[in-house]
C-alpha cells in the first residue's frame, strides 16, 4: 500500500505543476485584463503585470529541473551507498578534498540529502573535513546545475563555468581550514546514527526513493515558489535606479546577493534562474557569490546543520564559507575575468 500512495504523490505534483504551467499559458492574456484590479493608487499600475510576467517565467523555467534534480538525488540517495563514497576518499587531506569535491560531478545529491548523508559517514569513520566538503560541493558540482546554468545564462555561458570553478576552489579551501581548525567529533550527542533502510526486494527501495522524491518535492517547490515571488517582486516593485546604485557599489552588490541567498534558500537547480534576472544591474562577480554562497549556506541549511552539529563548527563553518566566496568572488572581478 504505501508504494501506492508514494507514486500517487508524485504523480500529483508532476500533474499539478503541469496543469499549472498550461493554465498560464493558455490564459496569460486573458490574466493581463485582471491585473489592474490589484493595482493600487500608490502603485505603479506596470508593476503588477511585471510581477507576474517575472514570477511565471523565473517558476516555468526553473521547475523541469527542480523536478529532474529532485528525482535524480532520490535515486541516488536510496540505491548508492554511503560505503561507496567512503572507499574512494583518499587518506591525505589534499588528495581527500579535491575527490570529495569531485564526487558532485558524477553524484548529484542535492542540498536538502547532503547533511543526513555527511552524518552518517562522519559516524562511519570519513573525517569532517571530507564530509564538509560534501555538503558545500555537492549541490554545485554536479551536471544537473550546471545545465540549468548554462540555460538561465544561455547568453552567458561562462558564468556557469566559472560557478562551477570558483564552487570547486571554495570548497576545497573550506574543507582544509576546517581540518586544521577544528579536532574533535563535530556531530551533537544527541544527533542519532540514521544507518537507513535495507530492501531486499526491489519495491522497497522504490518506495524509498518515490517516498523522497515526492516529500522533498514538496518541500523544494514551496521554496522555488517563495524565492520567484520575492524575486520578481523585488524586480517589479524597487526601482531599477536604486538596483542599479547597489549593483554598483564594490561591496554592496556582493553583501546583498549574499544576504539575498541566504534568505531565499533556493534550490541550487534553480538559483540560476532567479539570478539571471539581476544580470543588466548587477556585477557578473555579485551574481558568482549568489551563486557559490546561496547552495554552501543559506537559512534552511543552518537550520539543518545545527540540528546536526555543534554550533562551535557550523560558527566556523561559516565564517570560512562567507569569507572565502566573498574574496573568491572579488578577486574574481579584480582580475577581469570574463
Amino acid at each position: 500500500m504505501p508504494i501506492y500512495g508514494a507514486r500517487y504523490r508524485v504523480a500529483f505534483v508532476c500533474f499539478a505543476m503541469a496543469g499549472f504551467a498550461a493554465v498560464l499559458l493558455m490564459f496569460r492574456n486573458e490574466m493581463s485584463q485582471v491585473t489592474p484590479l490589484f493595482s493600487l493608487p500608490f502603485v505603479d499600475s506596470d508593476v503588477p503585470a511585471a510581477f507576474k510576467t517575472l514570477l511565471i517565467g523565473i517558476t516555468l523555467e526553473a521547475l523541469p529541473f527542480l523536478l529532474l534534480g529532485v528525482v535524480v538525488s532520490s535515486l541516488l540517495q536510496v540505491y548508492v551507498p554511503e560505503q561507496t563514497l567512503q572507499r574512494i576518499v583518499p587518506k591525505h587531506p589534499v588528495a581527500a578534498v579535491a575527490a570529495a569535491a569531485a564526487v558532485g560531478l558524477v553524484l548529484p545529491f542535492c542540498e536538502c540529502g547532503m547533511i543526513p548523508i555527511v552524518r552518517r559517514l562522519i559516524r562511519k569513520g570519513v573525517p569532517p573535513y571530507v564530509g564538509v566538503v560534501f555538503i558545500l560541493a555537492g549541490p554545485i558540482v554536479n551536471p544537473i546545475v550546471f545545465a540549468a546554468t548554462y540555460l538561465a545564462f544561455r547568453t552567458r555561458p561562462e558564468i556557469a563555468y566559472s560557478r562551477l570553478a570558483l564552487a570547486y576552489a571554495v570548497a576545497c579551501a573550506v574543507g582544509l581550514l576546517i581540518s586544521r581548525l577544528y579536532r574533535g567529533n563535530p556531530l551533537r550527542n544527541r544527533a542519532a546514527d540514521l544507518q537507513g533502510h535495507s530492501h531486499s526486494d526491489p519495491h522497497g527501495k522504490l518506495t524509498a526513493a518515490l517516498d523522497h522524491a515526492s516529500g522533498e518535492m514538496f518541500e523544494m517547490g514551496k521554496y522555488l515558489i517563495a524565492g520567484a515571488a520575492i524575486t520578481a517582486a523585488v524586480q517589479a516593485i524597487v526601482p531599477q535606479s536604486s538596483l542599479a546604485a547597489i549593483g554598483s557599489g564594490e561591496w554592496s552588490s556582493h553583501l546583498f546577493m549574499m544576504g539575498f541567498a541566504y534568505v531565499l534558500s533556493l534550490c541550487s537547480t534553480a538559483d540560476a534562474f532567479v539570478a539571471v534576472s539581476f544580470l543588466p544591474t548587477f556585477p557578473v562577480g555579485s551574481l558568482l557569490t549568489f551563486l557559490v554562497f546561496g547552495p554552501m549556506l543559506d537559512l534552511k541549511s543552518t537550520i539543518m546543520l545545527l540540528s546536526s552539529f555543534k554550533w562551535r563548527f557550523v560558527l566556523l563553518l561559516t565564517g570560512c564559507v562567507a569569507a572565502l566566496v566573498l574574496t573568491a568572488s572579488l578577486l574574481y572581478e579584480q582580475l577581469g575575468m570574463p
